[in-house]
């Protein structure tokens, strides 16, 4: 692992990634920085140092983590750009795509552009990469190592590939957070108290992802499992398919994309 590793932004991304960083097997050196006190007090207990200054956290570092949102990343790459040399930068910002980075910090500098997700804060994330023409071998494998920490990660040929994995694997969560709200909705509905609901639903989601995971079926085998002929699944199943909820959840994902292509080409227009 890397010497020094700096986070510029202290959020939920960078603290999981942070910590997670502590628990390799040669941990490196991280120092993360935040203009906001309140950010930078959770990571007290630690070993993490901590700054209000960009530049600082960018001087001495190996690898910078660009871990801010993507309406001041623009400002963010600026201020720190003329100190970027011969550090690999990393960037979690949703919709910015590599194009951006490349002109904001110069053609010369090494980038990965990476879409984690939020399981991430729990070290069960899926992270997407794809790199510039510039980062070398070595270089990407220490970005699959960091993002590894907190979860599994794929590799991609193309920037436009992480618009499809945003809209699947980053936005995803919520989709099942979703469906999972309305199930438990349904189950209060139909008389059971909140924590039993709530309980049947989170476990039943568990079970249901550990089988499709553990599973040689596919997903439509392992769904008419449990779908018997004129059985209460099968009722449910053909509200679904009257409802057209299938076609639903594709063209949801569809925008989903859409929107994540709009923020690459305005990040592109403020290149």
């Amino acid at each position: 692992m890397s010497n020094q590793i700096a986070f510029i932004g202290g959020g939920n991304m960078a603290y999981a990634l942070s910590i997670g960083l502590l628990g390799a097997d040669r941990p490196p050196s991280v120092i993360v920085a935040d203009p906001i006190a309140s950010q930078l007090d959770r990571f007290a207990n630690s070993e993490i140092k901590t700054t209000a200054d960009n530049k600082r956290a960018v001087t001495g570092a190996d690898v910078v983590v660009l871990a801010v949102k993507p309406q001041i990343i623009r400002s963010v790459a600026l201020e720190i750009a003329p100190l970027i040399t011969h550090q690999l930068v990393l960037s979690i910002a949703a919709g910015i795509p590599l194009s951006a980075l490349n002109a904001w910090f110069g053609e010369a500098v090494s980038i990965v552009r990476c879409m984690p997700n939020t399981p991430a804060l729990i070290g069960a994330g899926i992270s997407g990469l794809v790199r510039n023409t510039r980062t070398t071998d070595p270089q990407a494998e220490l970005a699959h190592r960091i993002l590894g920490c907190v979860g599994d990660v794929l590799w991609f040929g193309e920037d436009a590939d992480l618009d499809a994995v945003t809209a699947i694997s980053g936005s995803g969560p919520a989709y099942f957070f979703y469906l999972i709200e309305s199930m438990i909705k349904a189950a209060i509905e139909l008389g059971l108290a909140p924590e039993i609901a709530r309980k049947l639903t989170l476990k039943t989601a568990l079970g249901g992802a550990k089988m499709a995971i553990n599973s040689d079926d596919d997903l439509e085998m392992l769904r008419q499992n449990v779908t018997s002929p004129g059985g209460t699944t099968e009722r449910a199943i053909a509200i679904f398919n009257r409802e057209d909820m299938q076609g639903t959840i594709v063209r949801a994902i569809f925008e989903a994309r859409e929107r994540s292509i709009e923020l690459s080409q305005e990040a592109d227009n403020d290149a």
